[in-house]
C-alpha cells in the first residue's frame, strides 16, 4: 500500500505554499494562485515572494522560513539557480513534497544533471520528496485542487472524472485534459512529473491505485525510470481491478532522442518496453484518441481469453475502415453464428454470415439494430461487439445509437465508431459508459489494446546450474571464445552441437563427418567476415585443407587476434533455424529475444521480446508470436518441428538474467538449429559478451 500522508500531501494537500508566486495576474508564475481559487480550492494558499506584501488578495511572505507551518506542499516556480536554496527551507520547514516547475536540470546536459543529482540528495537526507524539475504540478478535480501552472486551467469548469492520469510531459498532461474536456469526460487526479528526479512513476501510480476516485489509470512516458516499483504497482492494479492504460514515446530513433532532449531520459529499445508491459499487465494504445476512450473500454473490464470481435454496421463503407485496421492488428472480426442467423430469421430478421453484420439493407430501425445487437452480445462466439454507425448517427439516433445505450450494461466490452460528425449521439453514448470514437484508426488502436491486455505475471524464478554460475564466474571482464560460451550454454541446458578444438590442422578429430571448421578467437566475433568458417567438410583431408586456409586468411586480416586454435563441429540439419539473444536493456533491464535466424530478422521485425527470465510456457508463446516459424507449427501440413524443445531452450537460456551479478551484457545463440518434432535442438553457434 501506498504511504497515505504522502498521497495526500501530493495528490490532495490542504495547505499549499506557490514559491515565485506574481503579484501580476498576468504572469505565468501568478496562474496557479488564480486557478486554485477559479476551481474551488478551500484549503491555505501561502504565496512566497520575496518583495510583495500581498499576491492577488493573499498575504504574501518573503521565503518559506517567514511563512506560517502546516505547508504540506511547495510548488517551485523560481530560476533554477535558486531552487537548491528553496529546497534547503522546505528541509527547514518539514515540507513533504515539492513540485519544481522550473528547469535547467537534468534536461540541459551533464552540468544540469550534476546539479539535479544535488538537488534530490539534499531532499533525501531532509525527508522532502520531490516531482520534476520541469514539471506542471497536480490536478485533483474531486478535492478540488488545481495545483498546477498548466494554461488548460484557463477552462471554466473541471469535470470529475474516475480516471488517473501521470505524465512525463506537462504539455501533454494539458493536452489530454483539454481533449477529455471536450468529450464531456474528466479525469480524478493528473500529476505532472517532468525529469521524475525523485517520486517515480510507479510510486505516484501505486497512489492512484489507492485512491477511491480512480477506476482506470493512465500513463504517458518517454522513457521507464525505476521498473520494479512500476511492476509492483501495475501488480497491485490488477488485483484492484484497475487498468493501466499507456502511450509511450519511442516508436522511433527520433522519438527516443526527443525524450532524452526534453526530460534528460534514458531510453532503450521500444521492443523492450512493450515486453515490460506485456509482463505486468497494461497496454499500449498508439493514439492520443484512443488514450482517452479506452479507459471506457476498460473499466471493469479484466483481461480477454481470445481475439474474436463481433462488427455490426448501418455502413458497409464505413465499417470496413475500421476491420482494415482490425486486421492489419491482428484481430479475428468473426461473422454470426448459424445459431444467431436462425434466431434472427425466426423474428424475419434476414442477415447474412459474413464476417461484417451489415443491416444497410434489413433496414436501420430501432427495432432491428436492437434484436441483433441482443444476440451478438449474448453469444459466446465474440469476445466484444463493435458498433459502426452511418449518417443515422447525426441525423436520428433513435434508430442505431439508442438501441446501443439501451443495452447497457453490457454483458461483454461494446463500443462504437460513428462515421459521421455526430455530437449528440456520443454524448448520448458517453452518459451511458459507451467508449465511442470518432475516428476509425482510434477506435482500432484502443480495441487492440483491450485484445492484448493479459493479467499481470510473476517474473519466474529459474535457477542457474552451479556449473553454469562456475563457468560465467570465469568469464567476468573478459571476451569469451565461441568453444566457452557454448560450454556456458550447455551447462545452462541449452543443447549444443558436438564440437571439438584442435590446435594445428594435423590434430586428430574424433567427431562424425560431415563437419564444419571455424577459427576460434575471442577477438573475431564475425567469423564468416573474416574468412574463418568453411562448411560441409566431408572427411579428414578437405578438414585439414579447410583449417590451413581459415589460419591463412584470418592471420592476413586479423593480424593481432588471439587465435586459440580451430573450432570444428558436426553438421546439424533441422526444420528451422533460429536466433536466441539476451542483452540488459538500460530500461527494463535483462530481455530475452527470439526470432528466425539469419541477418534480416531485426529488418523483418519477425522476433518476439520478452522480460528475463521467462516460463516454458511463456516461451511457448513468443514461438507462437514468430511468423516465421509458422513451419514448425505444422504450416500447411509441413513436418513440424520440436517446439516443445525449443521452449525448453529458450526457458534454459533465459536463465542468464538470475545470475547473481550482472558479468553477461549480452549473449547470443545464432543459430539454434530446431529439429523435427521429437528430435530435439542444437546450437551450433555462440556469443557471449562480457560486461566491463
Amino acid at each position: 500500500m501506498s504511504d497515505p500522508t504522502l498521497a495526500r500531501a501530493l495528490l490532495a494537500p490542504r495547505c499549499v505554499a506557490l514559491v515565485g508566486a506574481s503579484a501580476d495576474p498576468n504572469k505565468n508564475t501568478a496562474r496557479p494562485q488564480r486557478y486554485l481559487r477559479a476551481h474551488g480550492y478551500t484549503g491555505t494558499i501561502i504565496p512566497i515572494n520575496h518583495s510583495a506584501k500581498e499576491c492577488l488578495g493573499e498575504k504574501a511572505y518573503a521565503s518559506l522560513d517567514d511563512a506560517p507551518s502546516g505547508i504540506e506542499h511547495a510548488l517551485v516556480m523560481v530560476p533554477g539557480k535558486y531552487v537548491l536554496g528553496v529546497i534547503e527551507q522546505c528541509v527547514r520547514k518539514q515540507i513533504p513534497v515539492a513540485s519544481i516547475y522550473s528547469d535547467g536540470f537534468a534536461e540541459t546536459g551533464e552540468a544540469g544533471r550534476r546539479l539535479q543529482e544535488r538537488l534530490v540528495a539534499l531532499a533525501r537526507a531532509g525527508g522532502v520528496r520531490l516531482t520534476g524539475p520541469n514539471c506542471m504540478g497536480t490536478i485533483n478535480t474531486h478535492m478540488p485542487c488545481a495545483l498546477s501552472i498548466n494554461a488548460v486551467l484557463d477552462v471554466d469548469r473541471l469535470i470529475r472524472g474516475r480516471v488517473g492520469l501521470v505524465s512525463q510531459s506537462g504539455s501533454v498532461m494539458g493536452a489530454l485534459l483539454s481533449r477529455a474536456q471536450a468529450r464531456g469526460m474528466g479525469f480524478s487526479k493528473l500529476v505532472s512529473v517532468g525529469n521524475e528526479c525523485d517520486l517515480s512513476v510507479g510510486e505516484i501510480t501505486a497512489m492512484l491505485v489507492d485512491d477511491a476516485d480512480t477506476d482506470v489509470i493512465l500513463l504517458f512516458l518517454e522513457t521507464i525510470r525505476e521498473p520494479a516499483l512500476l511492476a509492483a504497482a501495475a501488480a497491485r492494479a490488477h488485483a484492484a481491478g484497475k487498468p493501466i492504460v499507456v502511450y509511450k514515446l519511442g516508436r522511433s530513433e527520433v522519438a527516443r532522442e526527443l525524450a532524452a532532449s526534453h526530460t534528460g531520459a534514458m531510453t532503450g529499445s521500444d521492443d523492450s518496453a512493450n515486453a515490460f508491459f506485456h509482463r505486468h499487465g497494461m497496454v499500449r494504445v498508439d493514439t492520443l484518441e484512443a488514450m482517452i476512450e479506452a479507459p471506457q473500454l476498460m473499466r471493469g473490464a479484466r483481461p480477454p481469453k481470445a481475439r474474436r470481435i463481433a462488427v455490426l454496421t448501418t455502413t458497409g463503407g464505413g465499417a470496413a475502415t475500421v476491420v482494415d485496421n482490425l486486421g492489419q492488428l491482428g484481430l479475428d472480426v468473426v461473422p454470426p453464428t448459424d445459431r444467431i442467423v436462425s434466431n434472427l430469421a425466426a423474428k424475419n430478421i434476414h442477415i447474412r454470415k459474413a464476417a461484417i453484420t451489415d443491416l444497410t439493407m434489413a433496414g436501420t430501425r430501432k427495432e432491428i439494430f436492437s434484436a441483433v445487437l441482443a444476440e451478438l452480445l449474448a453469444s459466446a462466439h465474440c469476445d466484444a461487439v463493435l458498433t459502426v454507425v452511418g449518417s443515422s448517427a447525426q441525423f436520428h439516433p433513435q434508430h442505431a445509437v439508442e438501441p446501443i445505450v439501451a443495452a447497457m450494461p453490457a454483458p461483454k466490452p461494446l463500443a462504437a465508431f460513428l462515421v459521421p460528425d455526430a455530437a449528440r449521439s456520443l454524448d448520448l453514448l458517453r452518459d451511458a459508459g459507451v467508449a465511442a470514437f470518432r475516428t476509425p484508426e482510434s477506435c482500432a488502436d484502443a480495441l487492440a489494446a483491450y485484445f492484448n491486455w493479459r493479467a499481470a505475471a510473476v517474473l519466474p524464478t529459474v535457477l542457474v546450474p552451479a556449473e553454469a554460475a562456475r563457468l560465467i564466474a570465469q568469464a567476468a571482464g573478459d571476451q569469451l571464445n565461441e568453444h566457452s560460451a557454448c560450454g556456458v550454454f550447455g551447462a545452462l541446458g541449452v543443447p549444443v552441437a558436438r564440437a571439438q578444438v584442435i590446435a594445428t590442422p594435423d590434430d586428430r578429430v574424433e567427431l562424425q563427418f560431415p563437419l564444419v571448421a571455424k577459427i576460434l578467437s575471442p577477438d573475431i566475433l564475425h567469423k564468416t567476415e573474416a574468412g574463418g568458417v568453411e562448411l560441409g567438410l566431408a572427411d579428414a583431408a578437405q578438414l585439414r585443407s579447410a583449417a590451413r586456409r581459415i589460419l591463412e586468411r584470418v592471420k592476413a586480416t586479423h593480424a593481432h587476434a588471439r587465435i586459440d586454435g580451430i573450432l570444428v563441429q558436426e553438421m546439424k540439419k533441422g526444420r528451422a533455424e533460429v536466433i536466441l539473444g539476451y542483452k540488459r536493456d538500460p530500461q527494463v533491464g535483462p530481455i530475452v529475444v527470439l526470432g528466425v535466424g539469419g541477418t534480416l530478422a531485426e529488418i523483418y521485425r519477425d522476433f518476439c521480446v520478452r522480460l528475463a527470465p521467462v516460463s516454458v510456457a511463456e516461451a511457448r508463446e513468443m514461438i507462437d508470436e514468430v511468423k516465421g516459424l509458422a513451419t514448425l507449427r505444422g504450416y500447411r501440413r509441413q513436418p513440424k518441428g520440436d517446439i516443445e524443445a525449443l521452449a525448453q531452450a529458450v526457458a534454459a537460456f533465459s536463465a542468464l538474467a538470475q545470475v547473481e551479478r550482472p558479468v553477461i551484457a549480452e549473449a547470443e545463440i545464432n543459430p539454434l538449429v530446431v529439429g523435427a518434432e521429437g528430435e530435439g535442438v542444437a546450437a551450433v553457434d555462440g556469443l557471449i559478451v562480457a560486461a566491463r
